[in-house]
């Protein structure tokens, strides 16, 4: 109906510039002017069918749309202008339009009812650069490659199998970290140092065999790296909005882009920039995102002494004040698994997750979606919405150990990983090692805040939304034995 619409408006635009040449040909004066008339009319017309069916939104300026009113802190944002326009709205970003979902039943549309429709991507220029032109499984959009690439992803890297086989190196590797922060007693620690360099580790150790000490300086300073690459993945380009403007680089991002990226004498085989891209998605996502989440968690903890009580009571109780944490505890640590979830509820690392792209023009919640627009799954607004959570904005972890919670993405109520077929496929190992780390940090030592050192919870909207002022903490030793630290 929608689409044979918009074919007759158009027909008749196209058949009133005809014969309005004819009637110039003509000499016809009346009917140049009827015509001269009808043309813009039509277009008006045109114009204010395919707008009504939108998504409502706010106004824009001509040629860069709403880009102006952007606000540094988007996830609140856009929240509030949920609460104005409703549950989906639009908004023109230059020349893409832009559609925000913040309700759980309008997500579960786009990532599941049309999950096929929604399963490409629109990355920006910074990403496609970083990735050689979209190679990887974050950009790919969903076509044979994506399904090879995701396919090799989580049966070589991240089956069951291949984690349970790798478990050792998980295992040396946070026991490392509990002895690297032994050598720091009373002293202030960054959190999120330690568990990136933890889960770095992890991950080079398997897919190469070998941890950062193995191989010398070759991965120094990429903590650093990989930061800067999701900041400039995170940060508005105006080249992404206006594309003829792509040239230019005016924010000079696509330069900083390719400066992160190393350069390349001469690739041979095109198998190798996949592998290669695969390899910066799996090294910058999984230790970005889980050395964020382990600051935030350690945040929450700190800041709620008596949910610290409870979780270092769990740990006496299920690993004793005469052991260390194995793998093997972790299924039993229910109240930190609550907490951790009650974290990403709060603080999801992906407020909107990562936009997709319709590939077909279709109807979400009784609106148009033209294909090619952009579309934001703001999570943030969701996990924080009254009608899906009692007191939404208290920490209360106790709201996690009733029912069954997982981050498979089968409840839209609670989804930081996604959901559907470009749900993240990191989840296993990501979900391991962080449960892993704080439960090794927790057991083996107590914190405590600097008393100079002035404590906050705000947050810094981004690809990845962060803590603001990194998280400072003082360990003290918790276990009496000191082998256990060795």
């Amino acid at each position: 109906m929608l689409s044979e619409m918009a074919y007759n408006i158009s027909l008749a635009i196209i058949n009133c510039w005809s014969w309005w040449w004819e009637a110039k040909n003509q000499h016809d004066a009346l009917a140049r002017t009827m015509l001269t008339i009808s043309v813009p009319t039509l277009v008006y017309v045109w114009y204010k069918w395919t707008t009504s069916h939108l998504p409502p939104g706010p106004y824009g300026l001509p040629i860069i749309g709403y880009i102006p009113f952007l606000r540094s802190n988007l996830h609140e944002q856009f929240t509030e202008m949920a609460h104005k326009y409703g549950p989906i709205f639009s908004l023109q970003l230059g020349h893409k339009l832009h559609v925000v979902v913040n309700s759980m039943d309008l997500a579960k549309v786009v990532a599941r009812d049309l999950d096929q429709t929604f399963a490409n991507r629109s990355p920006p220029l910074t990403g496609l650069i970083i990735t050689y032109g979209g190679m990887d499984i974050v950009w790919s959009n969903n076509n044979a490659h994506y399904r090879n690439v995701r396919k090799l992803l989580v049966s070589q890297v991240l089956s069951n199998a291949n984690l349970n086989a790798t478990q050792v190196f998980r295992t040396c590797e946070v026991r490392k970290a509990v002895n690297e922060v032994y050598t720091k007693i009373g002293t202030k620690i960054h959190i999120n140092k330690i568990a990136f360099d933890t889960e770095l580790n992890v991950v080079t150790n398997m897919l190469w065999g070998c941890s950062k000490s193995d191989i010398g300086d070759l991965l120094d300073g990429f903590q650093e790296v990989a930061c800067k690459i999701i900041e400039l993945i995170g940060t508005p380009n105006i080249s992404d909005f206006i594309p003829f403007l792509s040239r230019f680089d005016l924010q000079g991002m696509q330069k900083e882009m390719q400066r992160q990226l190393e350069a390349q004498n001469d690739p041979k085989s095109f198998n190798i920039i996949h592998i290669k891209a695969l390899l910066i998605n799996i090294l910058v996502a999984a230790t970005d995102t889980t050395s964020t989440m382990t600051e935030w968690v350690m945040a929450k903890i700190l800041s709620n002494p008596g949910v610290m009580k409870k979780v270092q009571e769990e740990l006496t109780e299920v690993v004793g004040l005469k052991n260390i944490v194995e793998e093997s505890h972790l299924p039993k640590l229910t109240y930190l698994d609550a907490v951790i979830k009650e974290t990403f509820r709060l603080h999801p690392p992906l407020s909107f997750l990562i936009q997709r792209c319709p590939s077909e023009s279709c109807k979400v919640g009784g609106y148009m979606i033209p294909k090619g627009t952009i579309i934001y799954i703001n999570v943030w607004a969701i996990q924080r919405d009254p009608r899906n959570w009692t007191n939404p904005l208290e920490f209360n972890p106790e709201r996690f150990l009733n029912g069954k919670w997982d981050y498979n993405g089968n409840n839209f109520k609670f989804l930081p990983f996604g959901s559907g077929r470009r749900i993240c496929p990191g989840v296993p190992l990501g979900e391991k090692m962080l449960v892993y780390i704080l439960a090794s940090l927790l057991h083996s030592f107590t914190w405590s805040l600097p008393k100079d050192e002035e404590f906050e919870l705000s947050d810094e909207f981004g690809f990845v939304t962060k803590k603001r002022k990194p998280l400072i903490t003082i360990p003290s030793l918790r276990l009496s034995d000191a082998s256990l630290y060795l």
